[in-house]
């Protein structure tokens, strides 16, 4: 009898363990995770995921990167899934996703755009600050841009060159824009390998993307660069005209400081994944400490238009006020 007592125990014992170790699988992130983002965080959310995996050996994280108005209208209008999108242009997040596709929007880092180049470019040793618009329109120099209606980086570039030619009082530095439209590619990292393999010169891109790539750069005046919160109002006289949600649709965008944000997409296909990455990315030594790592600049917490929608785990990166 106590043998048969002794046996059925175990029995219960082994079953009770069973149990207990899916109990424990079913709260353990797993699954995969659908990521959109801007093709200038493609190198810090590659080192983001890849740090999260670590924590989440269950999890895969799938990153797609595009332009920030493509990745927007994948989820518009070609209806594709997705889990979260973080835009390079906070502006695109309220513009095409709130609110029918997402009902929040954390601004989280800033840059600045710059002009990149290598060794191997023409007149490198010429190019500085006050002259690069000159270089650039040389008929020996090639430049590259990404599309200003697919990629926030596109149409600052052309919100730099139109600023530039009002700061300098010359009318003629817009026909810049003009000049190397075969060069014009969806994204700003799609020109990287065009530069490295010495097809083009030049390219205006971020700052963090020069960094991220090792590539010289010069740095343009913070009345150019789009860089500075103060400067706001100077920088909405640069309007670029692109392309609207329907076609023969346009819209005026008016040149701001540049703001990255994220959100999670309503309809997510695994939100309580997208969960657990959203509290990775903002963790001040985990996601954001690679973000500036990778030379953007944190500017949590910042002011945003929808605080109340912002879920209560998050709200302390953003503010609901502007002072």
């Amino acid at each position: 009898m106590n043998r048969q007592i002794v046996l059925l125990s175990l029995i219960l014992l082994f079953f009770s363990c069973k149990n207990t170790d899916k109990s424990n699988e079913s709260t353990t992130p797993q699954g995969d995770l659908i990521i959109f983002h801007a093709g200038s965080l493609s190198v810090p959310f590659k080192l983001i995921a890849k740090e999260f995996e670590k924590e989440n050996p269950r999890v895969h994280v799938l990153l797609e990167a595009a332009g920030s108005v493509a990745c927007a209208r994948k989820i518009t209008d070609l209806k594709k899934e997705c889990d979260i999108m973080a835009s390079a242009d906070a502006a695109v997040i309220d513009r095409f996703l709130i609110p029918n596709f997402a009902e929040w929007n954390i601004f989280f880092a800033s840059n600045e755009m710059i002009i990149a180049f290598t060794d191997k470019s023409r007149l490198a040793d010429e190019i500085n600050a006050e002259n690069w618009y000159k270089i650039l329109n040389k008929p020996e120099v090639i430049y590259g841009r990404s599309d200003p209606n697919a990629d926030p980086c596109g149409y600052r570039s052309v919100m730099t060159i139109k600023l530039t030619a009002i700061t300098e009082e010359n009318p003629q530095i817009v026909k810049l824009l003009e000049k190397d439209n075969n060069f014009i590619r969806p994204k700003e990292v799609d020109l990287l390998g065009m530069l490295e393999a010495n097809a083009i010169d030049y390219i205006l891109i971020y700052k963090s993307v020069a960094i991220q790539h090792g590539l010289k750069y010069i740095s343009l005046s913070d009345s150019v660069n789009l860089s500075s919160p103060f400067l706001e109002q100077w920088y909405a006289n640069s309007v670029v005209e692109i392309s609207g949600e329907k076609p023969g649709e346009f819209w005026n965008l008016k040149g701001s400081p540049i703001v990255y944000g994220i959100t999670q997409i309503k309809n997510a296909p695994n939100p309580l994944l997208a969960k657990e990455f959203l509290k990775f990315f903002f963790d001040p030594e985990k996601g954001m400490k690679i973000i500036q790592e990778q030379g953007q600049g944190n500017i949590i917490p910042t002011f945003s238009n929808t605080y109340n929608q912002i879920p209560d785990y998050l709200k302390k990166f953003a503010a609901d006020s502007r002072h």
